[in-house]
């Protein structure tokens, strides 16, 4: 089969008169291939291809019209017409060849004149017609030989769409095959996640042919093709740019599906290489779409979900080989709701624990039994950063992010009552200890210097003792120094493993304890201290932490320093 476009001269030169029924030479691969090199043969025409899938270009309002000839009687075929973003008018016809005008059997042409005196003007016999959005086929196991047209029309706005049509529906089975059952299953369902299972293809499983599965997942609708999908993924309207003249034959490329491109694709049966029209895109997908290809799994889990909020899933099954695709029913789901969150009281000047799942939340509510001109929030993270914020009977007061020890001080209101709300952290899950007094001078934790490292000599290193100093406060607090020896291999990784700042002295071993002392300074810049750590063996290495213990007896961890004695001396 083989498609011609609007001008009849055209037409007519490719249909040779002689005193015998000719067959057009639309299935010699030769000829097929060196037809689509010859890109003069597509320019501004409506020519279907045998076997191969066109993409094209409907302005609005104006229809488009596609011609192609099936040689003789009797003859299977197939037409697929493809919507990409808009419903489509289609309609296909088809009106009988010309009668031979010459009975001498010579094989010449006849005159142009003559030729076109033998096209008829009617509109043909209609076949098949539709209107609508929805992937559309034609299918026929015994079509009459005749000059078929395509007619296209799109009312609603200008859009692209894809043709594919061949007399070789049984061979060519580009379009993977559907499962006897082609739903989507919804066979698990979370608060964040969607676990889909489907059935294969039997392209895949009977035929043997490599299939990939993509899935797209939104909150508007499900989708009925992989065309679709992409119209919706532009990012500005340079997907919907009028093709350039001479470019009306450019089949869309699928790589911007993201599918690579198949470099032996099309050597069999002659499947048409694509090339990008207009000016190149890079598609931005919008925040509500996403996208993503599994290979040939056949179970998938959506995660990263909102809680409470219903998405539209589709799976479509795309010919690696062809690059084309074919749609599974969609299906779509609510997620569950967040589990609602137990409002934790607190105390006025009682420290409170807290634990956090990995990117989870906790709320507190603090209610002072009396009035008060300030309310104080101290906040120890033990592990990484966290979000803290303060409402005032519904009002943002305080929204910051907390690492180490903070205290924050907020001026009260009368039968005030405060919401805090706790986000942790995206690595892992989270563990605090939180304060809420209405007394400025109940204060749990002890202050911390802005730098809580502990710095090492290098040159008062010996075989048996290292020299390490750290920064103090203004306020007197009690410092105790812990060691611990570890392998020689004890890295950096394992070091922050073991960051828990609330981990108290309480927790180590008596045998660990090197020594305790209290100091200050009035004077912020001399408030720093050192001490020689003795007693320890040549070439080994040693975990030093330094806790400082508060008033009220809670203790906050300096972060650990890795320390290492001289081998020889």
């Amino acid at each position: 089969m083989l498609l011609l476009r609007c001008p009849l001269p055209l037409l007519l030169l490719l249909l040779p008169l002689s005193s015998r029924p000719q067959k057009l030479p639309t299935r010699d691969e030769e000829l097929f291939q060196m037809q689509i090199r010859d890109k003069a043969f597509f320019h501004d025409s409506s020519v279907i291809p045998d076997g191969a899938e066109i993409s094209s270009y409907l302005f609005r309002d104006t229809p488009k019209r596609y011609f192609f000839v099936v040689e003789e009687d009797n003859t299977p075929l197939a037409v697929t017409v493809t919507p990409c973003d808009a419903p489509l008018e289609w309609k296909l016809s088809v009106q009988e060849l010309p009668e031979e005008a010459s009975g001498e059997g010579s094989g010449d042409p006849e005159p142009l004149e003559q030729q076109k005196q033998q096209i008829t003007n009617e509109e043909g016999t209609e076949l098949f017609s539709y209107k609508g959005n929805d992937v559309e086929y034609f299918v026929s196991s015994s079509s009459p030989s005749g000059l078929y047209q395509l007619d296209l029309l799109s009312t609603e706005k200008d859009t692209h769409f894809k043709v594919y049509a061949t007399t070789t529906p049984e061979s060519d089975q580009p379009y993977p095959e559907l499962p006897y059952d082609p739903r989507i299953d919804v066979t698990s369902l979370g608060r964040t996640t969607v676990t889909l299972a489907w059935k294969p293809s039997p392209t895949a499983s009977l035929l043997r042919q490599p299939i990939q599965y993509c899935i797209v997942i939104n909150k508007e609708h499900n989708f009925k093709s992989l065309c679709a999908v992409e119209a919706k993924l532009s990012s500005d309207d340079a997907f919907m740019m009028a093709p350039k003249p001479g470019l009306d034959f450019s089949p869309f490329d699928f790589a911007h599906f993201g599918f690579p491109a198949d470099n032996n694709s099309g050597k069999e049966r002659g499947f048409l290489k694509s090339s990008k029209f207009g000016r190149q895109t890079s598609p931005k997908p919008r925040v509500d779409l996403h996208r993503v290809c599994i290979g040939n799994k056949n179970i998938f889990t959506v995660s990263d979900l909102k809680p409470d909020t219903q998405y539209y899933f589709d799976m479509f099954a795309v010919n690696t080989n062809t690059n084309m695709s074919t749609a599974y029913v969609g299906t779509f789901a609510r997620t569950k709701e967040e589990a609602k969150q137990k409002t934790v009281e607190l105390k006025d000047g009682k420290v409170t624990d807290v634990f956090i799942k990995r990117k989870g939340a906790k709320f507190l509510r603090f209610a002072p039994v009396s009035s008060h001109q300030k309310v104080t929030f101290s906040v120890h993270s033990c592990l990484d950063a966290v979000q803290i914020q303060v409402r005032r009977d519904g009002k943002l007061l305080l929204s910051q992010s907390v690492e180490g020890v903070r205290q924050f001080q907020l001026r009260g209101k009368a039968k005030a009552k405060y919401l805090i709300r706790l986000k942790g952290s995206k690595k892992g899950a989270s563990m605090l200890k939180i304060l809420a007094t209405t007394r400025p001078n109940k204060q749990s934790f002890p202050s911390l210097p802005e730098d809580t490292r502990i710095k090492a000599f290098d040159k008062l290193r010996t075989c048996s003792s290292v020299t390490v100093a750290w920064l103090g406060t203004q306020e007197r607090n009690k410092f105790c120094i812990y060691k611990r020896e570890v392998d020689d291999n004890y890295n950096e990784e394992q070091k922050k493993r073991e960051q828990n700042q609330c981990l108290g002295p309480d927790t180590r071993k008596k045998s660990e304890k090197v020594l305790c002392k209290y100091f200050h300074s009035q004077n912020i810049q001399k408030a720093v201290t050192t001490e020689t750590i003795r007693g320890l063996q040549p070439g080994k290495s040693y975990l030093l932490d330094v806790y400082v213990i508060g008033h009220g007896g809670h203790s906050v961890k300096y972060q650990s320093k890795l320390v290492k004695t001289r081998k020889f001396c």
